[in-house]
């Protein structure tokens, strides 16, 4: 008699933790269940922005720029369209024997707009005054690839403007600057890095190689 009752209160006992386990395993799979959805919302991406490219009238980037700017305001997508930038890089360039710096438009004709693709924004873009078209294939919008937008902010991020070149090899020029000032001269070389342009000039009867800054140079018109 001890013998069953002992084998019937072994089995309860094995049955009970048999629902314990379960229980617990059931009370993990609920949290890995609430907890995974989350993970996997905060990987995903916030919304569907991408950079898109539209082209605009000759002359008139800025001013789609500023009248997009505008129209996202007015009309309340805020929520759709996000930026709008004319990809530019400084630039040195030297005029009337000063040294000023520019700001010069890298794909004249084209602005950058960053939004949600959709047929508000869509509208607003596109018929935003100075505007002429999405890029795109057919009438379908082709969004840029993250490398290109990554390598266009950063090339207008660049710390050094660059010299504009206003001379060719070859070119006859004049020395406005120096002790060679009046001479006339043969571009040889030019380094647009260091602002440097070396002229071949004829000194004592022969054709030397002088090393001049742009600014000691000009152009014979």
């Amino acid at each position: 008699m001890k013998k069953a009752k002992n084998a019937t209160a072994q089995t309860a006992t094995v049955d009970q933790e048999r629902k314990q386990a379960e229980g617990r395993r059931r009370s993990g799979n609920s949290v890995q269940a609430a907890v995974e959805p989350r993970e996997a919302e905060e990987a995903a991406p916030k919304d569907d922005r991408r950079w898109y490219v539209i082209h605009t009238y000759s002359g008139y980037e800025n001013k789609v720029k500023t009248n997009l700017e505008h129209r996202v305001e007015s009309m309340g997508v805020r929520d759709k369209i996000f930026d709008v930038v004319i990809p530019t890089e400084e630039e040195i360039e030297i005029k009337d024997g000063q040294r000023r710096t520019v700001q010069k438009k890298v794909f004249p004709g084209y602005v950058l707009v960053e939004m949600i693709l959709s047929d508000d924004s869509w509208y607003v873009v596109r018929n935003t005054p100075g505007v002429t078209g999405f890029v795109g294939s057919g009438n379908k919008p082709t969004p840029l690839q993250d490398a290109e937008v990554k390598q266009i902010l950063r090339q207008m991020k660049k710390e050094a403007p660059r010299v504009k070149v206003s001379f060719s090899k070859g070119e006859r020029v004049k020395v406005v600057d120096g002790p060679f000032t009046d001479f006339i001269g043969v571009v040889d070389d030019i380094n647009p890095e260091k602002g440097k342009v070396r002229v071949l000039v004829s000194f004592f009867g022969r054709e030397t190689p002088v090393e001049l800054d742009f600014l000691q140079v000009s152009r014979i018109t």
